[in-house]
Formats: structure tokens, sequence, C-alpha cells
């Protein structure tokens, strides 16, 4: 199985096209017999006997490659979304991947230390050398008629080339003439893309959604998601409306109690910052949540924020500036990375990112749900009124996610999803800054599943510790929430279902199909 594992990931590494992976669909349909040989051999393994973790690596690879066929066959990033060719990436992602389709040979910027080394230098040319190479492809591939994938589209390639030309501000860059003439060549071969998309954009009319039928699959076959869409719209209007009507009884129940006031001045959000983070520490710590290992802290401290001023400030940083515990509590993001830099898995197919975000329903279902599980556990009982930053979290994200949700059935366009998203977010607090909106329904219809995999993946997880608590109640044992999310913590960054089975022995929830 895992020399299988390595020979599917290697595969899955595309063949190089003028220094650029190849996206060509001539490439695409030379290498098909490959893939599906590969396929075979998996289908044909014989896991009589094999534990359930070994049965659990057995449906993650073949998730990976539902994901690739899913990929080549329908939703086509390389010909229908030309943000697939992004390739300046200056920050790592809050999960153990990118979030969306993402090419395999961009530029982390973020993975550097400025002076280079001459090793670091040679890395980062190489990486630079990529891009022209991979932006003419671009105009090759890019075939399809996705019109809002495209006109959204063009905004991240823009951006990109003021992320290159901040390359010749970090230290020792100014002066090297040969990797400044890379990234002037990376520049201007983006320019030229965002050119053509422009000039082609007038002929773009056609839809960007995938559609109900495809979604479902797509999420029963490559995320594991046991649901249907018409499952995730019920699900999602549900936690809508109960986060809704559960802030309003927080809301009467806090009536008498002064409002929450946001930090004014960069000191003021700094002392609040600080506080939080003990008041957030302490609390995982003394009330037995987790096992705290020495690398939260400073993992989260590494993304506190800082004051921003009040007519600038997006959604999660409103939250944050009345009492950042919240968004805190969704960090757990940061622990779980830590993790995986700090303490690989010791089963080498979990060790790294699962491909095509398969991880989501895990890693944001898991920092979405511990938001409720910490309040409900007493996080705020010396705040009461933080209470409803949760459920107005909540509420935001089951209203975007319901908004992706339409938008993918191609019954509503990427804006009209957003009005969702925006009206039905409580207090106006997805009305103030436009540009979180947008990346938000542009990633969610790039990436099909992902904008409801925050409030999915917290019923599943839900459901998980339901399961893990009937268990023990058949053993006559305790329930401890701290051995539950340890438990978790360890099985991986897997699929929420896979994660149930391995600690319930349930695989009730994986699709019909599975072996």
């Amino acid at each position: 199985m895992v020399q299988l594992f390595r020979e599917w990931r290697a595969f899955e590494q595309p063949p190089l096209r003028d220094g650029a992976p190849d996206y060509t669909a001539a490439t695409f349909t030379q290498r098909r017999p490959e893939f599906e040989a590969l396929r075979a051999r998996l289908l044909a393994l014989d896991t009589t006997g094999w534990s359930v973790a070994e049965q659990v690596d057995w449906q993650i690879v073949r998730a990976e490659m539902n994901g690739y066929d899913f990929n080549e066959r329908i939703l086509q990033p390389w010909a229908r979304d030309p943000a697939f060719y992004k390739s300046v990436w200056t920050a790592r992602s809050d999960v153990p991947a990118h979030e969306g389709p993402t090419h395999h040979g961009t530029t982390e910027i973020w993975t550097y230390t400025f002076p280079l080394s001459a090793a670091e230098r040679e890395r980062l040319m190489n990486d630079l050398r990529v891009i022209p190479a991979l932006n003419r492809q671009a105009q090759l591939n890019l075939t399809g008629n996705a019109r809002d994938l495209w006109i959204a589209g063009i905004r991240d390639i823009r951006r990109q080339i003021d992320d290159l030309e901040a390359i010749r501000e970090r230290a020792g860059v100014a002066e090297d003439t040969e990797m400044n003439e890379l990234i002037s060549e990376a520049v201007s071969s983006t320019e030229a893309l965002v050119n053509w998309l422009e000039a082609e954009s007038a002929d773009k009319n056609g839809p960007s959604g995938i559609g109900r039928d495809n979604y479902t699959w797509y999420l029963q076959n490559v995320h594991l998601v046991p649901l249907s869409w018409e499952d995730e719209v019920m699900l999602l209007k549900r936690e809508l409306a109960r986060a809704w009507s559960s802030l309003k009884l927080e809301e009467h129940r806090n009536r008498k109690r002064p409002p929450l006031q946001p930090a004014d001045s960069p000191e003021a959000y700094e002392t609040l910052a600080e506080w939080s983070v003990q008041s957030l520490m302490s609390f995982l710590d003394q009330q037995e949540m987790v096992t705290v290992k020495e690398y939260f802290e400073p993992a989260l401290r590494e993304h506190l924020g800082q004051f921003v001023p009040k007519e600038s400030r997006n959604f999660f940083w409103i939250t944050a500036h009345h009492d950042p515990r919240p968004l805190y509590s969704h960090f757990y993001h940061w622990f779980e990375l830590a993790r995986m830099d700090t303490e690989p898995h010791e089963r080498e197919i979990r060790r790294g990112p699962l491909l095509y975000n398969i991880f989501d329903s895990r890693n944001e279902g898991t920092a979405t749900a511990v938001e409720e599980m910490f309040m409900q556990a007493g996080l705020y009982d010396d705040h009461p009124r933080v209470r409803e930053i949760v459920y107005i979290m909540i509420a935001q994200r089951a209203a975007r996610g319901l908004g992706s949700l339409y938008a993918h059935a191609n019954e509503m366009t990427m804006e009209e999803a957003g009005g969702i998203h925006s009206e039905y977010t409580p207090r106006g607090w997805m009305k103030t800054e436009k540009e979180l909106l947008l990346f938000e329904q542009h990633l969610y219809l790039r990436q099909p599943g992902y904008g409801t995999s925050y409030i999915t993946g917290k019923y599943l997880l839900e459901e998980a510790m339901m399961g893990y608590a009937r268990l023990q109640e058949k053993s006559d044992e305790p329930f401890r929430m701290k051995d539950f999310l340890d438990r978790l913590n360890a099985i991986g960054n897997i699929p929420i279902v896979l994660g149930n089975w391995e600690m319930t022995g349930d695989r009730s929830a994986l699709p019909a199909n599975s072996k």
C-alpha cells in the first residue's frame, strides 16, 4: 500500500513543458492509461485482515485518485480557472495546503529567509523561471467558458505583479542583477497574461458551477463527506437559523449587561490580544480540553493580528477587536500545522497534506467546531457577551456556504451568492469591507465543498464525538474531552468520517461503493 502510494504521488506530479508543469490536454490524454493502471492496482489490493488504520489509509489513496479523475473530467481548473495559474504565494495557508486548486510549480516566498543563502538563491531563481513558461501555457490551456471564474481570476493574476515586485524589496535582492532580471521576466509575462485574459473576457458567458449531481459525487467520493447537495442545503439552512435564534437569545439574556467595546487603539488591541492568548491557553490546559503542547502558544502568537482602523476592518477583525478569543479558537489551525511540522504522523500516507483539499472537513470543521465547544465548556463565563460573537461567526459561515451551494448548482451567480453571504451575516459585519466577500466566494466557486466544509465538518465532528461518547458510556467509562480531542489529533488531518471510523469502528458513513 505504501509503495503504491509513493508511485501514485510521483505520478500525480505532472511532467514538464518548457520547464513548467504540463497541463495541456494532449498530456492528460497521454497519461490516462498510467493513471488507470495505478487505480486498478489499488482496487485489486486484498485488504482482508487489514487493521482499521490500514483500511483508512487505503480510503485516503482512493479518495485522492478520485480527485485526480474528477479534476481531469469535470473541474479542469487549468482550462476553466485563471486563478489556477497564480504562482507567487507570500504566506502559508492556515490549513495543510493552499485552499483551492493550485498548480505544482508555485513560488512560496514564505519559505525563504532573506538575505538568501547560495542554495536558497538558486532555489528561488528556479522557482521564478517557471512563471513565464507557465503564463504562456495558460493562454494555450484556458479554453473554458466559466464567466465568474474567469473575471474573478483576473484579479488574482494581476495581484501577482505586485507580489513579484515586492520581492525586490527583500534583503539582498536589490543588488542581485540576475535575480532582478528573472523578476522582470516574470512580471512582463504576468502582465501579458492579464492583458490576454481581459481581452478574452468579453466572450465568456457560461456558468461556473459544476452542477448538483457533480457536486454530490465530488463530496461523497473525493472529500468523503457523506452528504448530498440537498443535504448540505438543509444543514446550512438549519445552522443559519440556529445561529440567528441563538444570537437573539444571547442578546436577550445579556440585555442588562453593557455591550462589548472594540479596541480603539494599537495599545488597546495589543493589551486585549495578550490577555486573550493567556485566557485561551489557560482554559485549554486547566479545563482539560486538550493536551497543550509546548508549540501551541508560540504557533498562536505568530498570528495575533494588530490594530486595524474601524473603517478598514473585515468581518473577522471586527470580531477580534471586540474579543479575539473566538477567532483564536479557530486558530486551532495553527496548533495542527505546528503538530505536522514538529510531530509528523507515523503513517506516511497521513504525514503531509492530502491532495485536492480533501482535508477540509477535518481542518476547517474542527476549527469551526471548537469555537462553540470551547464556549459551551465555559471559555466566556467571565464575559458572557462574547458568546454573541460565536453565534455571529457560525451564521456567517452558514450564510457563505449556502450561497456557494446555489452558485455551484448554477442557480445564482457568484455575486448573487455573495448577497446571501452579506445579507444573512448579523449586524451587517460582512458589509464593511468587500475584499473578504470576493475572496471567499471566489475560493468556494473554485473549490467545490470548501465553502460548506466549516459547517458540515463541524456536524461530522459532533457526530464523531457522539459516537465516541456512546462507546465510553457502554463501557461504563467517563467521557473526557481531552481524550477525544487528543485521539482526533493523533489520527491526523484526514476526512472526519475516516477519523470517526478509526475512533469508534463505525464505517457506516463511508460511500456505499467504498471497499
